[in-house]
């Protein structure tokens, strides 16, 4: 899930949230992952679902030689294809597994369409099904419903140093439950964890997408190439309409911060001050600024210069990092291509649907994007085009650097 429960970045998954307990506590403690268990959610509603053992059994053995092939060949546990061998293992075996990034097709879709079906009919069944993520292991989800309730029992499993072992489990009664137009199942609910709790004085929440109608692979691999190196997350690329003839409201500053990881593979120089309340201001020398933009971007200097604060006395922009005015829920939706046009003129038009697990929504709105693939193997953005339509729901998630009067008025008068 840049997918479904934010893996890169982070989202409230399941693994996301056992791992953040680990990791806020190994500072000060000898408690690891392995001892972290996630406590069935406090309710006066019994939860009639458990976590089958003699079922992981079954899982482990099936996909054991895969995990330990992978280890062996030293493979990164992010690889597509070591993640999509395990998926369809599963299938073949009669499962229905995914990949936690919902980037290889749902297998044997039947059994979740039938107990959506049951939930919608409000009679009683069970269903089990395989999550394959791209850290190492996998969670056997399963479920039960009774007249209309949906119960979840979740257990995540890892494989270390030849073995496959139980990581975590919990289990709860889902808050929401929708398996949408689009082709998604969406759910989400909350359980208790001491550990958690002692850290955040709150449950912890899991919000999950799982994509079930299969999708078209070029449409994939050209959302990974040219969407998900971008996404959502503090820039509004996506977000509005612009195009090489008027670059609109386009956020340059925000996309210099993500073009120029891209191109060094190392987060921008230009940081904010310890304390995120004073602001700091750089300037960087104009062939830097520009030769990230127009990597990636046709616009030429004085364009450049208009959408920015350009001080030509000593060929410079201003740079400033965003700071604590301007930081974000850190909870974004995600790209889905799910169509692409290839054009006369060696462009090619993608329409991308906006995924938000957080919100429970598979298609928040959707848009078209325009790349110009180049013979380096590189890509220009071309434009970007907001599809009316009165089912768009609200951008939530974006903060907007500040304004220049905004500035002003929370910092004062650097100079």
């Amino acid at each position: 899930m840049l997918c479904k429960k934010t893996d890169k970045f982070w989202k409230t998954g399941f693994i996301t949230i056992s791992m953040m307990i680990v990791l806020s506590i190994s500072g000060c403690s000898d408690v690891s992952i392995e001892e972290t268990e996630i406590i069935e959610t406090e309710s006066e509603v019994p939860i009639p679902v458990r976590s089958d053992p003699e079922e992981a059994e079954k899982v482990i053995e099936i996909c054991f030689d895969l995990y330990a092939k992978a280890a062996e060949e030293k493979r990164t546990w992010d690889d597509l294809g070591t993640v999509r061998g395990i998926v369809n293992r599963l299938g073949e075996n009669g499962y229905t597994a995914v990949d936690s990034q919902n980037q290889i097709d749902m297998t044997c879709i039947a059994q979740i369409e039938d107990f959506c079906r049951k939930v919608d009919e409000k009679a009683d069944a069970e269903f089990t099904m395989i999550e394959v993520t791209y850290w190492g292991g996998f969670s056997i989800y399963h479920f039960r419903t009774e007249e209309g309730t949906v119960y979840v029992a979740k257990s995540y499993y890892e494989y270390e140093d030849g073995q496959i072992e139980e990581i975590a489990t919990g289990s709860y009664v889902a808050s929401s439950w929708n398996y949408t137009e689009d082709g998604y199942l969406m759910f989400s609910g909350n359980w208790f964890s001491e550990t958690l709790y002692i850290l955040t004085l709150s449950e912890a929440e899991e919000y999950i997408a799982f994509r079930v109608q299969p999708l078209n692979e070029t449409c994939r691999e050209l959302n990974r190439k040219y969407l998900q190196p971008i996404g959502y997350e503090r820039n509004n690329m996506f977000l509005v309409d612009w195009s090489e003839k008027d670059f609109g409201d386009l956020d340059f500053y925000d996309l210099y911060d993500i073009l120029y990881s891209l191109i060094n593979a190392k987060f921008v120089p230009y940081t904010a001050d310890d304390n995120l309340s004073v602001d700091t201001v750089y300037r960087i020398q104009k062939e830097d600024f520009e030769r990230v933009i127009m990597t990636y971007f046709h616009i030429d200097s004085e364009a450049l210069q208009a959408k920015t604060i350009y001080y030509p006395e000593e060929t410079a922009y201003e740079y400033r990092p965003r700071g604590f005015y301007e930081a974000e829920y850190p909870e974004w939706p995600y790209s889905e291509v799910v169509a692409f046009t290839e054009n006369d003129d060696r462009t090619i038009s993608l329409t991308v649907n906006v995924v938000f697990p957080y919100a429970g929504i598979s298609k928040v709105y959707a848009h078209e994007v325009v790349v110009r693939p180049l013979e380096n193997g590189g890509v220009q953005y071309v434009s970007n085009h907001i599809i009316p339509s009165e089912d768009n729901y609200e951008v939530t998630w974006h903060t907007p650097r500040l304004t220049a009067e905004e500035w002003e008025k929370m910092y004062g008068d650097y100079e």
